[in-house]
């Protein structure tokens, strides 16, 4: 059971999709300024999953939802970021070359407010991916997943494609999850309304399952890679936080509370809890 349900995990794992960068946009499009954005992924949106791990065949809905303040810098205004990510994942009986095809969708929706400002809330760039995962047998398993963030054309999401991979690797033996997911997203366009750099995310879990409960540090770390244009200042990050689960049967409950440890060019330190319910069909 311990490892079907950090296989369950991996879902949500694999397919939420939503970032700061997209905040960071939101903010600049409220203040009417030209919007500028790091990752399109949300740094630190698969901690707390085995997402190396392959799922029992089947179909998943996973929700992943979070709300934060980022304080504002030499007197910038403070911004809240909530977002909310349901997913459907089906792990399919097919297998190639000995890892099991995972199909993933998600609908991601966003409310952004700045202090003193309006607030907005709408649709996010929607995302679909295919996942290779393998189980290597020893409580290891590894997966790729190649994924493409599509264009909406509002305020609050990218208005350009993103191609998105990510390598994982999980080990989930005697209850443990130590997972390390590497994110990696290229944009299609240097210049858009948005600009979108290409970046690299790290989302790290380190929990331990005792009984129903999971507990455990989590942390991520984003980087933006290219400067699309001559101005644009690259952002980075790194937050540390901590994790408590719990497994109700078929439904699994998480939550997990992260801030900001040091931070380049986002403007300020951001305080966010996290929750998850995952629910196999």
């Amino acid at each position: 059971m311990l490892k079907k349900l950090a296989a369950v995990r991996a879902a949500a794992l694999s397919v939420a999709a939503l970032s700061m960068g997209a905040l960071c946009a939101a903010t600049l499009s409220l203040t009417a300024s030209p919007a500028s954005a790091g990752s399109v992924t949300q740094p630190g949106e698969t901690v707390g999953l085995a997402t190396g791990a392959p799922l029992p065949q089947g179909v998943y809905f996973v929700d992943t939802f979070n709300w934060g303040v980022r304080k504002g810098d030499n007197g910038a205004a403070d911004v809240t970021l909530g977002v909310n990510i349901p997913v459907l994942a089906w792990a399919t009986p097919t297998k190639i070359a000995g890892a099991r095809l995972q199909l993933l969708a998600a609908l991601p929706a966003l409310e952004v407010g700045v202090q003193n400002a309006d607030h907005e809330n709408g649709m996010y760039n929607p995302f679909l991916a295919s996942q290779l995962a393998w189980d290597l047998g020893d409580g290891f398993g590894v997966s790729y997943l190649l994924g493409v963030y599509f264009p909406v054309g509002n305020k609050l999401g990218f208005d350009s494609t993103n191609i998105n991979q990510r390598l994982a690797v999980s080990y989930t033996n005697d209850g443990w999850n130590l997972t390390a997911n590497g994110i990696y997203g290229i944009s299609t366009r240097d210049v858009s309304k948005t600009i979108n750099p290409d970046f690299v995310n790290l989302d790290l879990t380190a929990t331990k399952t005792l009984g129903n409960w999971t507990v455990g540090p989590v942390g991520f770390a984003s980087w933006d890679v290219t400067s699309p244009t001559a101005t644009y200042e690259k952002q980075s990050q790194l937050a540390l936080g901590g994790l408590v689960g719990y497994n109700f049967s078929q439904l699994t409950l998480q939550g997990y509370l992260t801030r900001t440890v040091t931070e380049e060019n986002y403007g300020g330190t951001d305080t966010r809890a996290w929750g998850r319910l995952i629910l196999p069909f």
